[in-house]
């Protein structure tokens, strides 16, 4: 049976340690919205604290996260054990970001492993609780290792293209709510 909690504890911060992977899940405050699940990894999730986390926000596609956070500030982060015995970890939170051309930015991604200097976005989440499930529906899957096509995609532009289409690409979700901003003091 699950358990709820206030914070994390050393036991929920070592198992989500030793994950390879996460989902975040947010959406609009509009009912006719689009409710956004997002697979992350590249080793970009850390813990502060036992009431705050976050994670590099590499970037995609689309800025469904930030978006709706933004708006509303709402967020849940999952983690699975694709390995090892069976378990859930949902942290539940409001969450805040920290956009690339912020002043604070480069102080804040230097505190996260090397190799996230260019995400788009740090999405921080003040926890409001916790909880695990068993997790016994979930299959064992073997890491193999990250894909590496984004690092490659995100190295291989020059800054200031790369800077230019985070800007251009990433301005509103499909949900027509604002997303990446030209202005330096974005939202943290």
């Amino acid at each position: 049976m699950g358990k709820t909690y206030e914070k994390l504890d050393d036991k929920l911060i070592a198992f989500i340690k030793a994950q390879k992977m996460f989902f975040v899940a947010t959406a609009p405050l509009s009912q006719d919205g689009h409710v956004n699940a997002s697979p992350k990894g590249y080793d970009s999730f850390i813990v502060f604290d036992e009431k705050t986390v976050a994670y590099a926000d590499l970037g995609g596609s689309g800025i469904e996260t930030l978006a709706h956070v933004n708006e509303n500030a709402r967020i849940t982060i999952m983690f699975c054990a694709f390995e090892g015995p069976a378990n859930i970890v949902r942290i539940y939170g409001k969450g805040r970001t920290l956009q690339f051309n912020h002043p604070d930015f480069e102080a804040e991604i230097g505190r996260f492993p090397p190799g996230h200097e260019r995400a788009r976005n740090i999405i921080y989440v003040d926890i409001t609780s916790v909880s695990d499930s068993c997790g016994w529906g979930v299959p064992f899957y073997e890491f193999k290792g990250q894909r590496d096509q984004l690092q490659r995609y995100v190295d291989n532009k020059p800054v200031e293209e790369w800077r230019e289409s985070r800007l251009t690409k990433n301005a509103s979700s499909i949900d027509g709510l604002p997303g990446m901003t030209r202005r330096s003091e974005a939202a943290k």
